[in-house]
Parts: structure tokens; C-alpha cells; sequence
């Protein structure tokens, strides 16, 4: 989130330094002036153009989200290559325009002066809401880009509280601040943010379709450049740099960065033999105020006063009625308001043809049971968006996004019939992805086979946990140490079926944390104890007792497991969870007790995780046929670094993993995991199959 606040910071302290400073010269003008009766034009201009660039955003904003996705990218691309273009004439303006800021900002007062109450509030009106429009742009283009808001709306306003401070201080004199300097700083590094934003924009444009090239990468580095790093996270956050860039996105951000900085840095250069102090400011009042004062006026009848509020009322409601009108036409309001019921008898009823876009429907229960319901594919079955526990009574949103096709609703009470309303044809929309649903059924073939994987391990574990048994019985502690890590790694494979070992797994595999006595603790037992003490020089008569009670355990486990519950549910999970525990106990060698070989057992649970994945490969493929290849170049990745860490039988420790190679390997670690996490929801058992 903070490395998404950095640009909207920058660009919310520049824009709003620049109209606080705008609007400070106009109030001192007016103050030296003697005419502060005329300060509430200059506040009225300033309303107006905060209510003009906050409806520009809320327009923005909630039109782009009743656009189909294809055309949201085109939509987002132009509108970042427009900010682009703004910042980039505002830096240069700014550079150019800094020392002479107060004399033109004067001069455009004192002709106000002279025209009127109406010309000084446009004047305070056409300052402001320059500066705020262009702020509106980059924000929602930042936000868009970080794909959220909070981040960038915060920075942005830590950034406009600070530049309302900073100008505070500039008109009470209790502050100085080279205002030349401050511009071409920011500007420097508002330009290097702006290439981000406008390759980014191209980007966006390629994927629309507007632009051609979107499969063509000049930089592709997903496999070895660890994305979600605190490093890439702070780079795509604040500069837009990517692992994958288009030779277009590449060759756009690296031509934009080098001929605006030029220009800008020549352009410093060439202005700076000419820069001179500004003189201090005569205390002059405008000629024809003056002349007003000293000359009376006859008398005229008095026109009828227009109450104080109306103006100031008129410039706020003037473009918040105009984007009002804007977001109405473009659909957002009707499609929020449907209100769609839910029971066996009125499944879908008030439900109307949606135009295609981001859509909220109300789902309101009418039943008297609680219910889960679906938007749906009605020919596929294929779930847009759902709602589970919807208790009698009750309304919750459901948002989904809707495209070219066939919608209908399903409604499942519990323990009653389930009922599907009548299809409803959609046009004029983009393609949108809906996930097929999955039945107990469906996954019942993946169980047994993955239940014959492990009963297999099992029988192998027995073999090989008993080698180690003869090992310690006769003495052998260097072959007890090589067996011993090859039973372990078995077990360690087998880690999707943790969860149906119950009790078997704490005393086969626990750990001595949180025992009251540590590795003494009589509770601590397994491959662990067994490992503390073949590396902590104990005798074979002390390791036989805990060798002899591990091959107990692990046949008693062989012998129950057939017998044990599975919840078939449970199967996506494991693809995530097996990983989750490596990249928390093995990769930060919190499990070692003295063997040095955490990188061997995360290298298993690797496996485990591939064999897991290949039972689950054929639903997966359906669903999201991109996901699996994604996931298998990740595990090709994270296994590529682990194998360079052993020779044979001989792992490197983690802590002895220089830091570069340790952060590269939690890195990929952490990329795949994100990779596996939409696997759970993908294969979820869903009632409306």
C-alpha cells in the first residue's frame, strides 16, 4: 500500500503547493490591496473548482466501471497517456514559471479587479481547478495501476495537508523556501514516475486491443525476478516497472524518460545564467480603486442584493448535477438498483437484462430458509458470482461482472429444492471469464487416486523407517544419519494428507516448541527427537528407544490411515497449505534440529505439492488452462534453486544461504504460493452443479 502512496504523495504535495500558492498570492494581492472584501470571490472560485475536480473523479471513476473489461483497458490506457501529457506540461511550466509565479498571478488579479466580482472568481476558478483536474487524472491513474485506492488516496492527501502547511507558512513569512529549487527537484522525479504511468498506459491500450504487440515481451523475467518482494513490490509501485514489459511499454518508457529529462536538464541549464531574486514587492493599490476612492459617485437606486449563498451554492452544484447526469446516463444507477429475491418459489424474480460491466445486485431473501445463491451460466453452469448463507430476511450485495452471454440465477436453500429462474440474454459486452463449478463427484477420482499415492509412501516409510531401526541397533549412528534423512523426506512428501493423520502426525513429525521442556520434553518424539540426537552426539542405546517408538507410530499410522476420513474438500486446500508451512518452518530453519537439511525437506514437500497438483490437473486445465502452466514454471523455478544447494546427500544449511540466494528462494517460494491460492476457490465443491 505505502510504496502505492509515494507517487499520489508527490503529485497531492506539487499540485497542491502550486494552488496553494496560487491562491495565497491572490488573497495577499487583495490584502495589500485593501480589498478583502473581496476575499469570499476569491473562496467561491476555490470551492468551485474543488467540486468541478472531485465530480471529474467520481465521473471517472464510475463510468470506467460500467465498461466491459476489454474496454476499461482502452479506457484506463488513453486517460493514463493524457495525465502523462498534463504532468509533463505542468513540470515544465513550473520550471519555467517559479520565479515569475507572484507577478503574473498579480497582474491577472489587478484585471480582475477592474471587471468585476465575476472575473475574480473565474480567475480564482481556472487557477485551482487546472492544478485540481490534473490531480484527479493521476490519481485515478494511479490508483488504477496499484489496483486499489487506499495507498494512493492517502499519499495523496498526507501530500495536500503538507502543502497546505508549507503555504501557510509561505503567506505568514514564518517559512522560506526556494521555490525554483523545490519545482525542478519534484520535477525530476515526476518525470521518472511519468514514464512508469505512460508505459503503463501503452500497456493498457495493447490489452485492449487498440494497440498491437501485447504478446510481444523485450523483458520477461517472472522465473527470476521475485515479483512480490519488498524491492519489485516498491518498483512497480512507484515506477511501474514490471518482470514482463512489451517491446512497445519498454522501448515508450526508456524514450520518454530520456527525451523529457533532456529537455527538462537543458532547459535548467540554459535558464540559469539569467535567474535573479525577485525584488521585493512595491506596495502599490490598483489605479482604478484608487481613482473610485477619491472621486464620489452619485447617487443610484440601489439594485435588490442577490442572498450571499446563491453563487457560492451554484458553483458547487453546477458539476456535481453535470457528473451526477454523466454517471446516470452511463448506466451505474439503474444496474445498482436491481433488487433480486431468493426462496424455492421466486428464485431471480425483479431480475432484468443488466447492460455489461461491473454490476451490484441486491439479493434479498424472501424465503424462510437460509439460502445459497449463484449467478450463473444457465447452459454451462458456470458460476459468475455468489452468496452463501443468505438468512431468511436478510439483503447482501452480490457483485459480478457481466458480459456478452447467458445469465440466470440458482437458488439453494438448505435442506430445500433447489430452483433456477429464467435465462437472460446479454449483448455488446466483453468476453468474462465464469468458473465451472465442482461437484463431490468431481473430485472423488482425484481423492482415490491421491489416497493410493500415500498408501503407497506409507508402506515405503515402514521399509525405510525400520532400515533406520537397524541402523542404531547396531551401532551404525553415520548410516542411522543418511536412512534417517531418507525416511523423513518420504514422510515429508506425503504432505496433503496431513490433515487426515490426526494424532499420528505430532508424534511422527512434531516439534519441541512450546513444550515445557524442549527437546527433553518426554512429549517430544519422532523424526525430530530422533534428529537431535543423532547430531547432538548421542549414544545408539539413547536414539534406540525413540527409533524403536517411531517405527511404532509410523506402522500404526499405515494401519489406520485407510480407515481415516478425508474430506474431499480438503484437496485444493492442501496445494497452498504444504507450501505455506515450508515457507514458515523449513525455509526459516525452524525446524532444524541439527541436520542442516530444511532445504532437502522443503525440496519434498515440493514434490508432494507437484504429485497433488497432478491428481488435480485435469480440473484445474478446464478451468484455467494458464494458471497450470504458471504454477508448473513456478515449482520448475523454486526446484531449479533448491537443487543447487546439495551435493548427493549433503544439503547447504539455510543459515549458511548467503542473503541474496535466501531472498531469491523465499522469494520464488512466496510467488508460487500466490500462484497456487486460486486453486481452493477454482475447485470448490459449489451446490450449483
Amino acid at each position: 500500500m505505502w510504496d502505492d502512496a509515494f507517487p499520489s504523495f508527490l503529485i497531492g504535495l506539487r499540485e497542491g503547493l502550486e494552488a496553494g500558492l496560487i491562491v495565497s498570492i491572490l488573497v495577499a494581492t487583495l490584502v495589500r490591496a485593501d480589498q478583502k472584501s473581496r476575499l469570499p470571490q476569491v473562496w467561491t472560485g476555490v470551492l468551485g473548482a474543488v467540486a468541478l475536480s472531485m465530480s471529474f473523479g467520481a465521473v471517472l471513476t464510475f463510468t470506467a466501471a460500467n465498461l466491459s473489461a476489454t474496454a476499461q483497458e482502452s479506457f484506463g490506457g488513453a486517460l493514463s497517456v493524457i495525465a502523462v501529457a498534463f504532468v509533463t506540461a505542468m513540470v515544465f511550466w513550473m520550471r519555467r514559471s517559479a520565479r515569475n509565479l507572484s507577478g503574473e498571478i498579480r497582474e491577472k488579479v489587478t484585471n480582475a479587479l477592474s471587471m468585476g466580482a465575476g472575473m475574480l472568481i473565474v480567475t480564482s476558478f481556472l487557477a485551482v481547478g487546472r492544478e485540481g483536474l490534473e490531480t484527479a487524472l493521476f490519481l485515478w491513474t494511479t490508483a488504477r495501476a496499484a489496483g486499489e485506492s487506499t495507498g494512493p488516496m492517502i499519499g495523496a492527501g498526507i501530500g495536500l495537508v503538507l502543502a497546505a502547511g508549507l503555504c501557510w507558512g509561505l503567506y505568514r513569512r514564518v517559512l522560506k523556501l526556494n521555490l525554483t529549487r523545490f519545482f525542478t527537484r519534484t520535477g525530476i522525479v515526476l518525470i521518472v514516475i511519468a514514464a512508469g504511468v505512460f508505459g503503463y498506459g501503452l500497456r493498457d491500450l495493447q490489452e485492449g486491443g487498440v494497440l498491437p504487440g501485447a504478446t510481444s515481451f523485450a523483458v520477461h523475467l517472472s522465473q527470476s525476478v521475485d515479483a512480490s518482494s519488498w524491492w519489485g513490490t516498491l518498483l512497480q509501485g512507484v515506477f511501474n516497472l514490471t518482470p514482463q514489459m512489451t517491446w512497445l511499454q519498454t522501448i515508450a518508457y526508456a524514450g520518454y524518460l530520456v527525451v523529457v529529462m533532456t529537455l527538462f536538464v537543458r532547459g535548467l541549464k540554459a535558464a540559469r545564467p539569467a535567474a535573479k531574486p525577485e525584488k521585493a514587492e512595491p506596495q502599490q493599490r490598483p489605479a482604478p480603486e484608487k481613482q473610485a476612492e477619491a472621486e464620489p459617485r452619485p447617487a443610484q437606486k440601489q439594485p435588490r442584493k442577490r442572498p450571499a449563498w446563491v453563487v457560492p451554492a451554484a458553483v458547487v452544484a453546477v458539476p456535481v448535477v453535470v457528473a451526477g447526469g454523466v454517471i446516470a446516463v452511463s448506466g451505474s444507477k439503474t444496474d445498482q438498483s436491481q433488487t433480486i429475491a431468493v426462496s424455492e418459489a421466486d428464485c431471480g424474480k425483479g431480475f432484468k437484462a443488466p447492460k455489461p460491466g461491473r454490476q451490484s445486485f441486491q439479493m434479498h431473501n424472501t424465503g424462510n430458509k437460509t439460502s445459497e445463491v449463484y449467478l450463473i451460466d444457465p447452459s454451462t453452469n458456470a458460476v459468475y458470482g455468489e452468496i452463501e448463507g443468505l438468512a431468511p430476511g436478510t439483503t447482501r450485495d452480490l457483485v459480478a461482472t457481466v458480459g456478452s452471454g447467458s445469465y440466470a440465477w440458482r437458488c439453494v436453500p438448505t435442506g430445500g429444492k433447489v430452483t433456477t429462474s429464467a435465462a437472460i440474454q446479454v449483448s455488446g459486452g466483453g468476453n468474462v471469464t465464469a468458473v465451472a463449478p465442482v461437484s463431490e463427484q468431481d473430485l472423488q477420482p482425484a481423492l482415490a487416486s491421491y489416497r493410493s499415492y500415500v498408501n503407497k509412501g506409507l508402506a515405503t516409510l515402514v521399509t525405510q523407517t525400520q532400515t533406520l531401526q537397524d541402523d542404531v541397533r547396531n551401532n551404525d549412528l553415520d548410516a542411522a544419519r543418511r536412512d534417517w534423512l531418507t525416511a523423513h523426506l518420504t514422510y515429508s512428501s506425503l504432505g496433503a494428507a496431513y490433515g487426515t493423520f490426526q494424532d499420528f502426525d505430532k508424534k511422527i513429525n512434531g516439534r519441541a516448541d512450546g513444550l515445557p521442556q524442549g527437546v527433553n520434553d518426554p512429549g517430544f518424539t519422532g523424526f525430530h527427537k530422533v534428529e537431535y540426537q543423532l547430531w547432538h552426539g548421542a549414544s545408539a542405546s539413547d536414539v534406540q528407544g525413540n527409533a524403536d517408538q517411531l517405527v511404532k507410530d509410523v506402522q500404526g499410522l499405515q494401519k489406520a490411515f485407510p480407515t481415516q476420513d478425508f474430506d474431499v474438500s480438503d484437496l485444493p486446500l492442501r496445494t497452498h497449505e504444504i507450501l505455506e508451512n515450508t515457507l514458515q518452518f523449513e525455509l526459516t530453519s525452524d525446524t532444524d534440529e541439527g541436520s542442516g537439511t530444511n532445504l532437502a525437506t522443503a525440496n519434498a514437500n515440493l514434490t508432494g505439492t507437484g504429485e497433488l497438483l497432478d491428481v488435480l490437473r485435469p480440473l484445474i486445465t478446464k478451468r484455467s488452462p494458464r494458471l497450470i502452466g504458471t504454477v508448473d514454471a513456478d515449482i520448475a523455478r523454486v526446484r531449479k534453486l533448491l537443487d543447487a544447494q546439495h551435493d548427493g546427500d549433503n544439503w547447504t544449511p539455510v543459515e549458511k544461504l548467503d542473503a541474496t540466494t535466501r531472498a531469491t528462494l523465499n522469494g520464488a517460494t512466496g510467488q508460487l504460493l500466490e500462484d497456487l491460492s486460486p486453486i481452493p476457490d477454482l475447485l470448490e465443491i459449489r451446490k450449483s452443479a
